[in-house]
């Protein structure tokens, strides 16, 4: 994940090397602002209350639960979490983190979302329009975190000024597994008013368990492949551990052989210079896709990464390093890197 900004915190290295309807959907209107609380709980698998009699509530990761007189409808998300939730049926009235490109086109972490409909908050890393937010009168914020009561892309300055204008939740996007993260978001979605038994829904939770089965058969059918997953900066390639991204550990779950680099530093990945970028040989790269990474047009004059075997043989995959957790978000990948790993030569 390539850098974006220069603080050298375990937040800002992830980023470096570390992306209305009717019926079930919410809707993005409301008539005034909910008030809620928010406070700690031992209820480790996040509780869900739905709205009835007693009001609203929802447990997040970790261990806060907020509560509301009723079910929010202006809800505000990190544009990777808008984007899992819209496609359990819910959207969201406003969104921050990258969502759209220079050109107004939507951010490959937009998702299937309609970028024209919520109100943006910000689209780069440190952008948080709290005065904008303020006049959303919102009821509800949610992001992922990374780290333990890191809320992403929510800046460190502001959080408190955020904090006091709507309850918050974080669901853990590491450390975690794929299938437990996409059933948190799911879990969220249906409390605020997502209908997780429509037919969009079991046709995306349908795709996700083929495509698994068809990278586990990919992998059966064409053994050995050495595969590196890595984000590529103007000073660094960095090589992402499976151990801290809930994909690539299901990847390797299915039987994908998933470099883990030896030098990990806090817990996500190794940090190489160019000079070394050739360090991990393999036979396929999951190159990172965000906006915010170079792709391989961008690495044209970059000796080592030319060397490496996978780049030669042309066998690089876009890789969503920031996972969309739902099963439509992720069943698309999966079904590309099966093909890819289907068709892929051995060339370590």
């Amino acid at each position: 994940m390539p850098a974006v900004t220069p603080r050298p915190t375990r937040r800002s290295l992830l980023l470096t090397g570390g992306a209305l309807g009717a019926g079930a959907f919410l809707t993005a209107c409301g008539s005034g602002p909910a008030t809620g609380t928010s406070g700690e709980t031992d209820a480790a698998d996040g509780n869900v209350g739905a709205a009835d009699g007693a009001g609203w509530s929802f447990t997040d990761d970790r261990g806060t639960t907020v509560e509301l007189p009723a079910a929010p409808e202006r809800v505000v998300a990190f544009i990777g979490t808008a984007a899992a939730l819209h496609d359990y049926g819910v959207e969201c009235s406003g969104v921050f983190g990258p969502t759209a490109d220079g050109d107004g086109n939507p951010d490959v972490q937009a998702g299937d979302l309609d970028i024209t409909r919520p109100v943006r908050l910000g689209n780069a890393w440190g952008e948080f329009d709290l005065d904008a937010y303020a006049t959303m009168e919102p009821q509800l914020l949610v992001t992922t975190m990374f780290s333990e009561d890191a809320l992403w892309y929510v800046p460190d300055d502001s959080r408190e000024q955020i904090e006091r204008l709507a309850p918050t939740i974080g669901l853990t996007a590491s450390p975690t597994t794929l299938r437990a993260a996409i059933d948190r978001h799911a879990e969220l979605a249906r409390a605020l008013g997502g209908d997780l038994d429509s037919p969009e829904v079991a046709e995306g939770r349908e795709r996700f368990d083929a495509a698994s089965e068809a990278l586990r058969a990919a992998v059966r059918d064409n053994p050995g492949l050495r595969v590196l997953a890595a984000s590529a900066a103007d000073d660094l390639l960095y090589a992402s551990t499976p151990d801290a991204y809930a994909d690539l550990a299901y990847f390797a779950e299915l039987g994908l052989e998933v470099v883990a680099p030896d030098g990990v530093e806090g817990g996500f990945f190794e940090n190489l210079s160019w000079e070394n970028a050739d360090r991990y040989p393999a036979d396929l790269v999951l190159l990172d896709n965000r906006s915010s990474a170079l792709q391989p047009d961008d690495l044209t004059d970059r000796p080592t990464w030319q060397r490496l075997p996978a780049v030669a043989a042309g066998q690089i995959v876009p890789w969503p390093s920031e996972t969309r957790f739902s099963h439509a978000g992720c069943a698309p990948f999966l079904e590309e890197l099966a093909a890819a790993v289907r068709d892929a030569r051995r060339v370590v």
